[in-house]
């Protein structure tokens, strides 16, 4: 904990956040189109976590333009909007050779961002950038086994993530063929043998490899999740069947006590590894059950939704660090991963409980910042669980201060009947893009 005085809301502390992001911005040009991209960690004796490229959603531009586009609505300042435009002019100028297709680490991830940063500014050229590189996308797919497809593996990792962004720019630009393509993948994955994906080997060395992850970044929960949402999207059975073999191996393979649900790490060697964040544990999960939720009306798949919920409080975060709540506050696999399960919890279900815990989560992590040298809010951390002596402090969405901040932001938003906002979430967060519960929106003035 870094001495000195703690911002005294959430939308304070993202303004911190916000100010370490600018402390590694590169500007690129002058003039109003110059670009701009910000460096992953810019304390001068630090180094980055190196978790994803520099235009990635997962720790580069794409994703730290979200959280600037999202501190521009929150706080209505047009200098964080103008942060926001100069990231995405900088992703328009180089998103052609990305070689790697992805949601979160690839180029899926950046016409995700350039779309949503098109709408908010009214820039055309942003647009244009969007639908050029989802015309890519769409060209890249390919023929193999089973149908059409980009990389083979079906986890959000891979095509699955491609499919989710191409759907979500079917809508934001317009193109109904990018649905189309998006459909006929996911018929293919529809067809695979679920459950599990193997994790291990080349892909993670980390793990042994014939390990299988009922995981939701890289496993069979993200997987369901994908099924569910082209089910709800295209109403075709076959989508629900092989959603519901997911959803079913992770109920198997689960931790299950009166009403708590752990999902392990990896099978069969790491049953009693329980991480509670979004890219292995009970933050992804439950996404994945409330997708199912959603789209069917199931109280069954909300109950388990609730049940890791329960999972997650019952194991004495934030106050206590367990082998799957470690060091580490960002959204992967960390504390902020937590705060939007809750706050999504809250809208959509209007529990107070959970607004409440995420609450607590946030007062946590904000105690846990350093910002005593007047340089913003950051957070030094040991994102690689095995390898606690490489502590960092970076800048992006999903391991660095921009996703820490736009968590903080969502928890701001959460509330504000009288001044509801669109939040700005990844396609694979299911939960309500307006923070509210419908009730209390009917109710305000």
């Amino acid at each position: 904990m870094s001495p000195g005085p703690r911002a005294e809301t959430p939308i304070t502390a993202a303004v911190m956040a916000a100010r370490w992001v600018r402390s590694a911005a590169v500007d690129h040009g002058r003039g109003p189109d110059r670009g701009r991209h910000w460096e992953p960690n810019p304390d001068p004796r630090g180094r980055s976590a190196m978790a994803g490229g520099r235009f990635s959603l997962y720790s580069g531009s794409a994703g730290i333009v979200l959280f600037f586009l999202e501190l521009a609505a929150a706080t209505g300042h047009e200098e964080y909007l103008e942060d926001a435009r100069a990231g995405a002019r900088h992703l328009a100028a180089n998103w052609r050779g990305r070689s790697d297709l992805s949601l979160h680490h690839g180029l899926a991830g950046l016409v995700f961002a350039l779309a949503e940063a098109g709408w908010a500014t009214g820039d055309d050229r942003l647009c244009e950038a969007a639908r050029a590189g989802a015309d890519h996308l769409a060209r890249a797919v390919r023929p193999m086994d089973g149908g059409v497809g980009w990389t083979g593996d079906p986890a959000q990792r891979g095509d699955g993530g491609i499919v989710l962004g191409l759907l979500h720019a079917a809508g934001m630009l317009g193109v109904p063929l990018y649905e189309e393509i998006a459909v006929a993948a996911g018929e293919r994955i529809a067809g695979m043998a679920v459950p599990g994906h193997r994790f291990g080997g080349d892909s993670c060395p980390d793990l042994p490899t014939d390990a299988v992850t009922p995981g939701f970044l890289s496993g069979t929960a993200g997987t369901a999740f994908l099924l569910a949402r082209l089910y709800g999207l295209t109403g075709e059975e076959r989508f629900l069947v092989a959603a519901r073999r997911g959803a079913d191996f992770v109920r198997t393979v689960s931790l299950v006590t009166e009403r708590c649900a752990l999902v392990p790490h990896h099978v069969p060697q790491g049953r009693g590894l329980h991480y509670l964040g979004f890219c292995s544990g009970s933050a992804g999960v439950a996404r994945m059950f409330y997708e199912l939720h959603r789209v069917t009306g199931d109280p069954g798949d909300l109950d388990w939704v609730e049940r890791l919920a329960h999972g997650v409080v019952q194991s004495g975060v934030p106050g206590r660090q367990t082998a799957g709540y470690w060091n580490v506050a960002c959204q992967c696999c960390g504390a902020a991963g937590l705060v939007e399960l809750f706050v999504g919890l809250w809208a959509a279900t209007g529990r107070e409980a959970h607004l409440e815990f995420a609450r607590s989560l946030a007062d946590d992590i904000v105690a846990r910042a350093t910002g005593h040298d007047g340089r913003g809010y950051r957070w030094y951390q040991a994102y690689r669980r095995l390898r606690p002596w490489e502590v960092t402090a970076d800048t992006g969405y999903m391991v660095g201060a921009a996703g820490i901040g736009a968590a903080l932001l969502h928890l701001d938003a959460a509330g504000r009947a009288s001044e509801p906002r669109r939040l700005v979430m990844p396609p694979d967060n299911p939960f309500p893009a307006i923070p509210v519960p419908a009730a209390l929106l009917r109710d305000s003035p």
